[in-house]
């Protein structure tokens, strides 16, 4: 194992040692599993799709997940084909539904802030910031519930961010008034 899988699996290992207690267990088993798929995330879009003053968000939030979708699980996963952690480290115990695709980048994370991010920048702040919250916690709940390691995660947040960041520049800001 290379320094940084190290680094980042001792961090892994401090957490099941130090963090984990069953009722925050649960929870952080619940946040992960909420956007299995991106089952959270689709459901977003979706009930942004319908509701008519957020449509055009909406379209943007769509776009956003798309591209991380086909960026991190049908390119990124593929070639970088990084094993879980709890593969490469069976003292390391995963909580919740047990992954098997690879684990570099976290698809639950990016696909979280794809959307999060593109409703941070084209709603106002009290739909954004709780997006964001919401994000950020699933991204914790993979570190926690040890389905990733950090860098998987810091991955995903920044790829999933980009894509949201893009989609409203190539999206949003040329068809928001065209509503």
């Amino acid at each position: 194992m290379n320094t940084l899988n190290v680094f980042e699996a001792d961090l892994l290992f401090w957490i099941q040692s130090n963090l984990r207690i069953n009722g925050l267990n649960q929870l952080m088993q619940c946040a992960s599993e909420i956007n299995n798929a991106g089952m959270l995330a689709i459901g977003m879009v979706v009930v942004l799709l319908i509701w008519k003053t957020y449509r055009m968000v909406g379209i943007t939030a769509f776009a956003s997940l798309l591209s991380e979708f086909l960026l991190v699980n049908v390119l990124i996963k593929q070639i970088v084909a990084r094993p879980r952690p709890y593969v490469v480290n069976e003292a390391l115990a995963v909580l919740g539904t047990v992954p098997t695709d690879y684990s570099f980048p976290s698809g639950h994370t990016a696909s979280a802030f794809a959307v999060a991010s593109v409703m941070l920048l084209c709603m106002p702040r009290r739909y954004g910031i709780p997006a964001v919250v919401i994000a950020a916690i699933v991204a914790l709940s993979r570190l926690y519930n040890e389905a990733h390691y950090p860098t998987d995660v810091l991955a995903g947040m920044l790829i999933g961010s980009a894509a949201g960041f893009l989609a409203v520049k190539l999206v949003y800001s040329r068809f928001k008034d065209n509503k």
